[in-house]
C-alpha cells in the first residue's frame, strides 16, 4: 500500500495554518525587543528575555512530538495540537503589547515577558506537529515540494506580520507615537489582527486536511529509510521517558544535520534580537540608550519592512527550491543558500543608508527559505514514520540550544566586547551562517535524487 499523491492545492491547504503561525511569529520577532525596551528593558538585557523562546521549544516540542505520535482522535493525529497551540498563541498576541494594563498587579515588563513565554510555548505546540504532518501525509518524492510550499506560506505570513505595523501607520494613519512605557497603537492593533488571522488559517487546515489512520501509516512501504534509521523500532508500550532513548538512537543523518542547524539558528537568533538596536544605532545614528524617540519608532517600523523583505524573498525562493535541488542536490542547494545569507548579514555593516539594507535582506531571505525546508526534507527520509513526531521534536533541540547559548552570551558580548554596538552581533550572525554552510558537506542525505 502506498500513500496517495497529493495535488498542489491539497499540499497548500495542509500547510495553510503555517501562514497564521508565522504571521504571529513575525510580529513577535520584529517587535518583541522594541516592546520590551518600551517597557524598560536595556539593550544588553534583551537576549535574556528572549531566552524564553528557545527554552519553551526545548521543553515543549519533544513532548508534543512524542504524544502526537501516540494520539488519535476525531480531529486526527496532529491537528488537535496545532489547534490548541493557535488558540493559546492568539491570547499571548493580544495581551503582550497591552501588558501595561496589568501594571496594578505586576510591572509591565514582567507581564510582557510572561506573554512572550506563552506565545513561544504555544507556537512550539503548533509548529512541530505541522512539520510531522507533512512527513506523515506525503510520499518521499513529494517531501521537498511539501516543505517548500510550507516555507512559501511561512514567508507570505511573515511578510504580512512584518509589514503590518508600517502599513497601518503609513497607509491607514494609525499612530506609531508613544509615551514612556506605552506601546504605540499601530503595534497593538497589528498583534490583534495577527491573532485573528492565526485562528482562521489554522481552521482552514483542520477543516480541509485528512490524516492517515495509525493502521494506514503502519502499512505504508514507500519510506525507503537509511540503514541507520529508526525503522526497526519494536512495538511496545512507550512512555515519555523514551524520548531520551530516542535521542540516543537518533539517525546519523540527524546528528550530522545538528551542527548545521546549530550555527544556522545561532545566527538567526542574533539577527532577531539585535536587529532593531543595531540598525537604530548604526544606520539611524541613535544612541544605544534611545528607545522612545520618534526616530527610534521609525527605525522599529523599518525593521518590520526589512524582515518582510527577507520573508517575501524566502516565499518566492521556496517555490524554486525543489527544482534547484533536483539539479544540484539538496545539500549543495542548502550550502549555497547559507553562503548567500551569510554575506547578506555581513553586508549590513557597510551599507550607506536604510534603503540599501533591502539588498542585505534579499540574501537573508534566500538562506531563510532553505533553512526552513532543506534540513527537514533531508531529515524526513532518515527516520521511521512511527517516530516522525518525536524526532521532529528532538530535531528542535538543535534549533533551540544555539538560541539559548546566544541568549546567555549575546547580551554580555554586546555590552562588554562590542561596547554596546549591537551591529557586531549581526556580523557574528553572518559568520555563523558561513560556518553552517561549510558543515553541510558532512551530511549524508539518504534519499536525495539528483536529476541529471
Amino acid at each position: 500500500m502506498e500513500k496517495r499523491r497529493l495535488s498542489f492545492w491539497q499540499i497548500w491547504n495542509m500547510s495553510f495554518g503555517f501562514l497564521g503561525i508565522q504571521m504571529g511569529f513575525a510580529l513577535q520577532n520584529a517587535n518583541a525587543s522594541r516592546i520590551l525596551q518600551i517597557f524598560g528593558a536595556d539593550v544588553h538585557e534583551l537576549s535574556w528575555f528572549w531566552v524564553i523562546a528557545p527554552l519553551m521549544g526545548l521543553i515543549v516540542q519533544p513532548i508534543v512530538g512524542h504524544y502526537s505520535d501516540k494520539t488519535w482522535s476525531k480531529l486526527g493525529r496532529r491537528k488537535p495540537y496545532f489547534l490548541v497551540g493557535a488558540i493559546l498563541a492568539s491570547i499571548g498576541l493580544v495581551l503582550m503589547p497591552q501588558a501595561d494594563m496589568f501594571i496594578a498587579f505586576l510591572p509591565a515588563l514582567w507581564v510582557g515577558a510572561g506573554m512572550l513565554m506563552i506565545m513561544d510555548a504555544s507556537f512550539n505546540i503548533a509548529m512541530e506537529p505541522f512539520r510531522a504532518l507533512v512527513g506523515d501525509n506525503l510520499r518521499t518524492d513529494q517531501r521537498t515540494a511539501g516543505f517548500s510550499i510550507q516555507t512559501a506560506l511561512i514567508g507570505f505570513g511573515a511578510v504580512i506580520g512584518s509589514w503590518l505595523p508600517y502599513a497601518l501607520t503609513n497607509w491607514f494613519g494609525v499612530s506609531n507615537e508613544t509615551i514612556a512605557g506605552v506601546v504605540p497603537m499601530n503595534l497593538i492593533l497589528s498583534f490583534i489582527i495577527g491573532a485573528v488571522i492565526l485562528i482562521i488559517s489554522i481552521l482552514v487546515t483542520v477543516i480541509t486536511t485528512t490524516e492517515y489512520s495509525p493502521e494506514e501509516l503502519n502499512s505504508f512501504e514507500d519510506d525507503h529509510l537509511g540503514s541507520d534509521s529508526s525503522a526497526n523500532i519494536t512495538e511496545k508500550e512507550s512512555s515519555l521517558f523514551d524520548i531520551f532513548e530516542d535521542f540516543r538512537k537518533m539517525p546519523t543523518t540527524m546528528r550530522q544535520l545538528s551542527w548545521v542547524q546549530f550555527f544556522s539558528w545561532f545566527g538567526l537568533f542574533g539577527m532577531w534580537v539585535f536587529a532593531t538596536p543595531a540598525i537604530a544605532q548604526h544606520i539611524y545614528g541613535l544612541p544605544y540608550t534611545d528607545s522612545s524617540s520618534s526616530a527610534y519608532q521609525d527605525a522599529g517600523d523599518w525593521i518590520g519592512i526589512l524582515f518582510g523583505v527577507y520573508n517575501l524573498i524566502s516565499a518566492f525562493y521556496a517555490f524554486a527550491l525543489p527544482y534547484i535541488a533536483k539539479k544540484i542536490g539538496r545539500k549543495r542547494t542548502h550550502a549555497i543558500s547559507l553562503v548567500i545569507g551569510g554575506l547578506g548579514l555581513l553586508s549590513i555593516y557597510i551599507m550607506p543608508d536604510k534603503n540599501w539594507l533591502i539588498v542585505s535582506m534579499i540574501g537573508v531571505g534566500i538562506a531563510w527559505a532553505s533553512i526552513l525546508a532543506m534540513p527537514y526534507a533531508i531529515l524526513a527520509g532518515s527516520i521511521s514514520p512511527k517516530k516522525m513526531g518525536v524526532y521532529m521534536g528532538i530535531f528542535n533541540f538543535f534549533i533551540v540550544i544555539p538560541q539559548i547559548i546566544n541568549a546567555i552570551i549575546g547580551g554580555p558580548l554586546v555590552k562588554y566586547a562590542y561596547n554596546n554596538h549591537a551591529i557586531y552581533a549581526l556580523v557574528m550572525s553572518g559568520v555563523s551562517f558561513l560556518i553552517a554552510a561549510a558543515l553541510v558537506s558532512k551530511v549524508k542525505d539518504v534519499d536525495d535524487v539528483i536529476q541529471k
